[in-house]
C-alpha cells in the first residue's frame, strides 16, 4: 500500500463504500491521514455510576441486573446496570430479538453514552456498548476517542479502522517533510507525522480545549502547510501571468488627463494614487491582474472608466462584466454619460436581450465598432467573439467563481497575449484573508469616500415598533426625501423573497395611500424591473420595497432613509452595501435594522457592529470572524477545493509567515514547492486551472 493508492487498498473497502468516501473527500490513502477529527471523547477511564452528572459523555462499566421489552407509546428495551456505586438504564428505541438475547442477567457491559436525568434515574439513551466475556476487565482506551466527520453510510467505527490502517501504513513509510527545517525549528513546530498522530490518537492528558479551539501546535503544523500550498498555487498562477504576453497600453495618457479635467467633481488623493498604478499596469507587455478594493460610495466605477479610456486610445476593446442586470445597466449608463461626449457608445449584452438587439450587439462586438461592452454572465457565452479585446473589467468578483472570470479572459487570448484584467470589490477584505485569497492579484485601496458624504446612523428597532417606522418613512417622502424598504432573501428562495416583498408592498401601500410606493424584486422581467428604478430615480416613486437585488450598483442621492425587514437574517457585509445604498448626496441618511426579538448571540453582534461603525473593512473584518471566509469570498461560486484544516480566521497569524515561507520555497526549491500543493490540493490546479 502506497499514499498515493486508492482507498480500496485499505481492508475492507470495495467500490461502494469508496464511492462514499469520496463525499469526504477520501480518494487516496494519503488524504485518510488529513482527515481530522471534529472532536474527542474520554474513553480512557471509568466513571463510577454514583459520580454520574447530568449531560456528559463517559465510558461506565456494571452488571446486568434487569432486561425487559416496556411499552410506553413506543417499544422500549430497558437494560439495568449496576457497578456497587449506584444504578444507570441503558434505553434502546430500535432494537433486534438477538441483541436483547445479549443483555443476560449478571453478564457484565461496558457502554459510552450522554448521561441523562431519567424517572429512575440516570440513564443513556442507544449507548455504544460492549458485552463482556466472563472475567474480561472493562476495556478503556490509550488515547482520546476521535469523533470525524462522517457521511450517510460511513460510521464512526469505520472512520477509526480507517485511520488505524492509515497511521501504522506511515509508521512504516513517514510522509516527506517538505517545509524547510529552519522554518519548524523557528515556529517550534512538530514533524508532520507527530502531528497527524498526535490529531488521531491523542494522549489523555491532551490539551482538549485548545484543541477545541484550533490553536494546538499540531493544528497549527498542518494548517501552516495547507494556508503554504494554496499560496503557492496563487503565486504560480501569478507568475504564469508574468509570463505571458499582453499588448502594452502605452498611449491615451492625454485623453485620461482630459477625462479627469473635465469631470463634474475632483477625485480623490485616493482614487488618483489607484489611477496611477493601473495606468503604470496597463503599459507592461504582461497582463494586468490587479483588484481594486473600496467602500461603498468610494468611487471605484469611475476609476474603471478612465482605465477603459486609456485602453480605447490604444485601438483595443474593453469588457466590463458585472453579475446582476441591474448592477450592469447601472454601469452601462455611467459609461454612456461619461464616454458619449468622447464619441464612444458603449455595447450592452445580457441574456435577456430581445434576439434583434443582441444580434446587432455580436456584430458590433465581432467587428470592432463597439469599443467598450458592458454586460452580465453573457459576456463569455458560446457566441461571444470579440475582434481586440485587451482589458477585461469585472465588478463585484466575489460574485463569479474564478472558472468565470478566466472564461472571459479568454475570449481575449490572440497572437498579441492576454487581457489585462481589472477586478472590483465593494466588499472591504481584511488584509490576511486578501493575502491568502488573492495572492494572485495585487491590490489596489480606494480608502477614501469623496468629500461631503456624511456617515449614515444607524439604529436597531425591534418590528414590535413597526407603526413608529412606517410613520418616519411618511415624515421622510413628505419633506421630499425617498427611501428604500428592503425585504431579505430567506432561505435562499426566490419564491419567498417574491412573497415577502409583494406582502411589504401592500401593507405599506394601505398604510401610505399619499406616498407613491414601486416594487424592485428579482422574478420581475428586466423592463419591469429598469422601469421601477428609473421611476425610483427620477422622483416618480417616493418608496421602493425592494429585494436584496438593491444590493450593489443603484445610486439615487435624494434616497436617505433605509429600512431593513428582518436584519437578524442577514449577514454582516450584506447589510453594509444595503446601508451603503443611501447617503450618496449631501443629506444625512439614516438606516433603520428593523428585527424579530428575541436576538440569539450572532444576531445581536451583527446589529451592534452596523450601529457603531461605518468602515467597511471592520465590518468585514466582523463578518468574518462571525461568520468564516465563505460568503465573503463568493466560495460557493467557485467550485474551488476548500481548505480542509486551516481556518482563514482562526490561522491569520500564521499567513505573514506563510509568505516568507513560500517566496523561501519558491526561489530555492520548485519540486517542494509542487509536492506541497499536490499533497493538498491534489489535481485540482487550484485557481489557475479552468
Amino acid at each position: 500500500m502506497q499514499s498515493d493508492s486508492p482507498v480500496t487498498a485499505f481492508k475492507g473497502v470495495g467500490p461502494a463504500l469508496a464511492k462514499k468516501l469520496e463525499k469526504l473527500r477520501l480518494y487516496r490513502v494519503e488524504d485518510v491521514l488529513f482527515l481530522l477529527p471534529l472532536r474527542y471523547e474520554d474513553r480512557t477511564q471509568l466513571v463510577k455510576m454514583g459520580a454520574l452528572a447530568a449531560g456528559t459523555r463517559c465510558l461506565v462499566s456494571g452488571e446486568v441486573l434487569l432486561c425487559e421489552t416496556v411499552y410506553r407509546g413506543r417499544r422500549n428495551l430497558l437494560v439495568r446496570l449496576a457497578d456497587g456505586s449506584g444504578q444507570l438504564t441503558l434505553r434502546f428505541f430500535h432494537f433486534s430479538r438477538q441483541q436483547k438475547a445479549q443483555f443476560q442477567v449478571g453478564r457484565h457491559v461496558t457502554c459510552f453514552g450522554e448521561a441523562r436525568r431519567g424517572a429512575g434515574g440516570f440513564e443513556m439513551i442507544h449507548p455504544e456498548y460492549r458485552i463482556l466475556r466472563e472475567n474480561q476487565d472493562a476495556v478503556t482506551s490509550d488515547s482520546l476517542t476521535a469523533i470525524y466527520p462522517a457521511t450517510e453510510g460511513v460510521q464512526q467505527g469505520r472512520l477509526r479502522s480507517l485511520t488505524d490502517q492509515a497511521l501504522r501504513h506511515m509508521e512504516e513509510a513517514p510522509p516527506a517533510e517538505l517545509l524547510p527545517a529552519e522554518i519548524t525549528k523557528k515556529l517550534g513546530m512538530p514533524t508532520l507525522a507527530e502531528a497527524i498522530v498526535y490529531l488521531h490518537r491523542p494522549p489523555p492528558d491532551a490539551d482538549i480545549e485548545k484543541m477545541l479551539a484550533g490553536k494546538h501546535p499540531c493544528q497549527q503544523r498542518l494548517a501552516f502547510e495547507e494556508l503554504l500550498a494554496h499560496y503557492l498555487s496563487l503565486r504560480n498562477l501569478r507568475a504564469l501571468a508574468e509570463s505571458e504576453d499582453a499588448i502594452a497600453l502605452t498611449a491615451g495618457n492625454e485623453d485620461v488627463s482630459g477625462f479627469i479635467a473635465d469631470l463634474p467633481f475632483e477625485l480623490t488623493n485616493a482614487q488618483k494614487r489607484v489611477v496611477a498604478e493601473i495606468c503604470s499596469d496597463l503599459e507592461q507587455a504582461h497582463p494586468m491582474m490587479r483588484l481594486i478594493q473600496g467602500d461603498v460610495g468610494s468611487g471605484k466605477t469611475v476609476v474603471a472608466a478612465i482605465a477603459c479610456i486609456k485602453a480605447i486610445a490604444c485601438g483595443v476593446q474593453t469588457a466590463i462584466m458585472a453579475p446582476t442586470e441591474i448592477l450592469a445597466e447601472q454601469h452601462w449608463r455611467n459609461f454612456a454619460v461619461w464616454l458619449r461626449p468622447l464619441g464612444i457608445e458603449p455595447a450592452w449584452l445580457s441574456g435577456s436581450q430581445r434576439a434583434a438587439a443582441r444580434k446587432e450587439s455580436l456584430a458590433a462586438i465581432a467587428d470592432g465598432r463597439a469599443q467598450v461592452i458592458v454586460g452580465t454572465h453573457a459576456l463569455f457565452q458560446e457566441g461571444v467573439e470579440f475582434k481586440r479585446l485587451a482589458f477585461v473589467v469585472i465588478d463585484e468578483q466575489h460574485r463569479f467563481g474564478v472558472h468565470q472570470r478566466m472564461a472571459l479572459r479568454d475570449k481575449g487570448v490572440s497572437a498579441a497575449g492576454h487581457p489585462h484584467q481589472l477586478v472590483m470589490t465593494a466588499t472591504p477584505i481584511p488584509r490576511t484573508l486578501a493575502l491568502a485569497a488573492y495572492a494572485d492579484l495585487d491590490t489596489s485601496v480606494i480608502d477614501e469616500l469623496p468629500p461631503g458624504r456624511q456617515p449614515v446612523a444607524t439604529i436597531a428597532v425591534p418590528e414590535t415598533r413597526r407603526a413608529e417606522i412606517i410613520d418616519r418613512v411618511r415624515s421622510a417622502c413628505e419633506a421630499g426625501h425617498q427611501a428604500y424598504w428592503v425585504c431579505p432573501l430567506i432561505e435562499e428562495s426566490e419564491v419567498l423573497d417574491y412573497q415577502a416583498a409583494e406582502a411589504s408592498f401592500e401593507m405599506l401601500a394601505e398604510a401610505l395611500p399619499d406616498i407613491r410606493i414601486g416594487l424592485v424584486h428579482g422574478r420581475m422581467r428586466p423592463v419591469e424591473k429598469e422601469r421601477a428604478m428609473s421611476a425610483f430615480k427620477e422622483g416618480l416613486i417616493q418608496l421602493l420595497v425592494a429585494t436584496t437585488v438593491i444590493e450593489v450598483g443603484v445610486d439615487v442621492p435624494r434616497a436617505s432613509l433605509m429600512i431593513i425587514e428582518n436584519a437578524e437574517r442577514m449577514g454582516l457585509s450584506q447589510m453594509h452595501q444595503l446601508r451603503g445604498r443611501v447617503g450618496r448626496g449631501h443629506l444625512q441618511s439614516h438606516c433603520v435594522l428593523l428585527y424579530k426579538p428575541p436576538l440569539g448571540h450572532i444576531a445581536k453582534e451583527r446589529l451592534t457592529v452596523l450601529r457603531n461603525t461605518n468602515d467597511g473593512f471592520v465590518v468585514a473584518q466582523r463578518d468574518l470572524e462571525l461568520r468564516g471566509p465563505g460568503e465573503l469570498l463568493g466560495t460557493r461560486q467557485t467550485g474551488l477545493p476548500d481548505y480542509r484544516i486551516a481556518n482563514l480566521v482562526r490561522n491569520a497569524d500564521l499567513m505573514p509567515q506563510v509568505q516568507l515561507t513560500a517566496e523561501l520555497l519558491r526561489s530555492t526549491s520548485d519540486h517542494r514547492s509542487a509536492a506541497i500543493i499536490r499533497r493538498w490540493l491534489g489535481d485540482a490546479g487550484r485557481y489557475g486551472k479552468v
